[in-house]
């Protein structure tokens, strides 16, 4: 690989393979690379192990733009989508630009010299090794990859059984028979229930406080009827598009409408679930409709568990661990053999990596956000953060059209350097994500700011940010460019 490329690449997962893709297809003279810190591409998907790993968009927007998802699943798991990032990366040649076993945990800008070092450390030996790069493009997620995060649970040091976090699921961990306890209420409990349900000899999942939970099919009615009349290609375009625009439809009544958008989705799963089922207790969050994700189950599988006796859901808080399970504060205990904390993410933006100006540290913190790409007084600088309404990838794309028009105007004008400048107290600030989520409320205070006036916005609607990052002024008076 080479030491010195036009754009680095952090992280090989889907927001590396789609900027690799529109760097090839629209600055097809600036050369680039790839670096990973694991040992194979796939980021999310290759990390995740637990059983039932799927997404939690459907597929035809959480699948790129310039190559569709055609299967029929669109709630797909994680080892269908880890192939479909696969061949995806060999079929535009993207895997050649990947050095795995790279994990970048130093850069630094110099504005005399107009490019980044970034220093790294190889896998396994701890080897540091330097590269430098003109503009450097953090693809990296949104959260810590190496330590999800777990409660300080009274009491955990006397169970007897295994505990075990779904990042770091054991390939050796044998629950057939086994009486299990999830804890968690998110994404990662209602898919592991149903999965571990299928051979456990009982699941319990054991939350604080309901999630909303909406069944939809796992296959799209309306592409699988229209697959009979409309060429494929023409299809898949409308179906993409059809599914945007819905979700944003559903998002608009979240949140003009919340109590009508509530009853909809608790009238959903009481339908699942039956009169007899109290759904008042287990499944009616205490908070407005995308305050927080909404949880989708694909052919409504949780429920299934539940309603055949498979599954539990018991709300309620915990005292402390046992040597057999769990005691309540209701004073109920539950017996477990196994404990899943699922209990959530650790946030952490660019993965842990110390940025440096000019020797100057950078308090990721202190930042403003830049048309929810880059960062103020960061030059050359630009970060991936998909949506939280819709599917990641689709923010993820816009983001690296955008990189791409700003190469190529720096490069129109002979500009070396562009860094958005953020003059404080012009506008007002609020939290850069507005979710009301564990795992978000507890990184606030590490996470950049958004300001109240474009462009320091992280919005939330996909049209109106193609619009905007496809099209809008490059050079718009916020961005300081520099030869």
């Amino acid at each position: 690989m080479p030491e010195h490329v036009d754009v680095l690449i952090v992280g090989a997962g889907l927001s590396g393979i789609a900027a690799a893709y529109h760097l090839q297809a629209n600055c097809p003279k600036k050369t680039y690379r790839i670096v990973e810190g694991r040992d194979a591409l796939g980021g999310t998907w290759d990390l995740f192990r637990y059983p039932g790993i799927r997404s939690d968009s459907d597929m035809h927007t959480m699948g790129f733009s310039f190559k569709p998802w055609t299967s029929d699943k669109v709630i797909a798991d994680g080892a269908e989508i880890l192939n479909y990032l696969k061949e995806t990366a060999e079929q535009y040649g993207i895997d050649r630009h990947i050095e795995y076993n790279l994990r970048v945990v130093r850069v630094e800008w110099s504005s005399e010299r107009a490019q980044w070092t970034v220093e790294m450390e190889r896998s396994p030996s701890r080897e540091r090794t330097t590269a430098t790069c003109s503009f450097l493009f953090m693809c990296s997620g949104y959260y810590n990859y190496e330590k999800g995060h777990t409660p300080d649970f009274p009491g955990v040091d006397r169970f007897k059984g295994r505990i075990v976090h779904p990042q770091q699921w054991p390939e050796d961990l044998d629950y057939a028979g086994k009486q299990v306890v999830i804890i968690g209420s998110g994404a990662t409990a209602v898919t592991l229930v149903p999965s571990m349900a299928q051979t456990a000899g009982h699941v319990t999942m054991l939350q604080r406080s309901p999630t909303y939970v909406v069944a939809r099919p796992a296959t799209d009615p309306f592409a699988m009827r229209m697959k009979k009349y409309l060429p494929k290609k023409i299809l898949l375009r409308i179906v993409r598009w059809r599914n945007i625009l819905l979700t944003m439809h559903f998002y608009k009544i979240a949140r003009t409408a919340p109590d009508k958008f509530s009853a909809a989705v608790i009238g959903g799963a009481r339908a699942q679930l039956g009169e007899g089922y109290d759904v008042d207790t287990h499944f009616t969050p205490k908070y407005k409709p995308w305050d927080q994700r909404l949880c989708l189950v694909p052919d409504g599988d949780l429920f299934k568990s539940i309603r055949e006796g498979h599954a539990t859901i018991v709300t309620d808080t915990i005292e402390s661990f046992t040597e057999t399970g769990i005691k309540l504060n209701s004073g109920k205990e539950l017996p477990a053999d196994i404990i899943v904390t699922a209990t959530g993410l650790r946030m952490q933006l660019i993965s842990g990596v110390e940025v440096y100006v000019d020797s100057k540290r950078i308090e990721l913190a202190k930042t403003f956000n830049y048309k929810g790409t880059m960062f103020s007084g960061i030059p050359n600088f630009a970060l991936t953060i998909g949506y939280t309404n819709a599917s990641w990838t689709l923010k993820a794309e816009i983001s690296c059209l955008y990189v791409c028009r700003l190469l190529n105007y720096m490069d129109r004008h002979r500009f070396r350097s562009a860094v958005p400048n953020f003059v404080e107290g012009s506008i007002g600030e609020q939290p850069m994500v507005t979710l009301t989520s564990g795992y978000v409320q507890r990184a606030l205070t590490e996470l950049p700011k958004q300001g109240l006036k474009e462009p320091w916005t992280l919005r939330q609607n996909f049209p109106r940010d193609s619009i905007s990052l496809r099209f809008g002024k490059v050079n718009d008076g916020s961005m300081r460019f520099s030869r």
